[in-house]
C-alpha cells in the first residue's frame, strides 16, 4: 500500500530517465526522479520534509488529504504564444 498524505502528480518528459513530481495539495512542493517509483518514494520522505519545514517557518500546513491520488502523465508542454492576426 502506498501512503502518501497528499496527491501526487508525477509527469513523464521527453527523457526517459527523468520525471517530475509535485503536490496539488501542498503548494510549492515538487521533485524529480527516474522513474514512477522512485518518484513515489521520493515523495513520501520529500512531503514529510516539506511539512516540517512549514511548521519550523510558522507556516499553515494543509490539512492531509482524505482520499489522495497518484495521477502519471505527460508533462505539459508550454507552447509559445503568437501575438496578432
Amino acid at each position: 500500500m502506498i501512503e502518501l498524505k497528499y496527491s501526487l502528480v508525477i509527469e513523464a518528459t521527453e527523457d526517459p530517465t527523468f520525471f517530475g513530481f509535485y503536490s496539488p495539495d501542498l503548494e510549492g512542493f515538487t521533485g524529480v526522479g527516474h522513474s514512477v517509483e522512485d518518484c513515489i518514494y521520493q515523495a513520501k520522505w520529500g512531503m514529510e520534509e516539506h511539512i516540517a519545514l512549514l511548521k519550523e517557518q510558522g507556516l499553515p500546513v494543509p490539512a492531509p488529504n482524505p482520499s489522495p491520488t497518484i495521477v502519471i502523465r505527460n508533462a505539459q508542454r508550454i507552447e509559445a504564444v503568437r501575438e496578432g492576426g
